[in-house]
């Protein structure tokens, strides 16, 4: 389970929680630009704080079974990013896909870089995943040093792999592996 963390004084990390959405919203509309070149083409009613009631709602859900973790990361009482650990697969796999973004204004402060380290070593700890894996656009450089940054390692290309403001799009690939040794014992099943 995700507890909240402290990233610096001001930033920490935790796991959305139902009364986010306002937060949320704003958070999406104020970045609504920023965003535009690496998210998909959203629908209006997605920056409303009606649907990201009932999109963080349906992923504490899956919290519950323990198939993913909605987070934000907050600077006082502003959101100023979003952070989902999704698709869990237990048994022989034990791995989850990652995507983030930060607000433009919180950019290149690394806040980023030390959420993922911790996603990372929480992943790895906690959940006793074996694998994360995350993607970027070929042209998302900023992404990449966050994942480097934070160990992954780059396993390939994906071709037109998400559809990404408004077009199929190839993205690199990324993961990294939890635990160095291997073991004949899966966990968390």
């Amino acid at each position: 389970m995700f507890r909240s963390r402290q990233l610096n004084e001001e930033v920490h990390l935790r796991l959305l929680r139902p009364h986010d959405s306002a937060m949320l919203a704003a958070a999406y509309v104020r970045n609504r630009e920023y965003l535009s070149p690496w998210e998909p083409v959203r629908p209006e009613e997605y920056y409303t704080e009606s649907w990201q009631a009932e999109d963080i709602v349906r992923r504490l859900k899956m919290t519950e079974s323990g198939e993913g973790y909605p987070l934000g990361l907050f600077a006082g009482d502003t959101l100023v990013g979003r952070f989902n650990l999704a698709g869990i697969v237990r048994g022989p796999f034990q791995s989850a896909g990652l995507g983030y973004w930060v607000d433009g204004k919180y950019a290149g402060r690394g806040l980023a870089s030390a959420a993922v380290r911790l996603i990372v070593e929480t992943a790895r700890v906690d959940l006793g995943l074996h694998r994360l894996e995350a993607s970027t656009l070929l042209h998302n450089i900023g992404s990449q040093r966050v994942l480097l940054k934070a160990g992954f390692e780059h396993i390939g290309v994906a071709p037109r792999y998400l559809h990404i403001a408004g077009k199929w799009q190839d993205h690199n690939l990324y993961q990294v592996l939890l635990h160095d040794e291997d073991s004949s014992e899966v966990l968390g099943n």
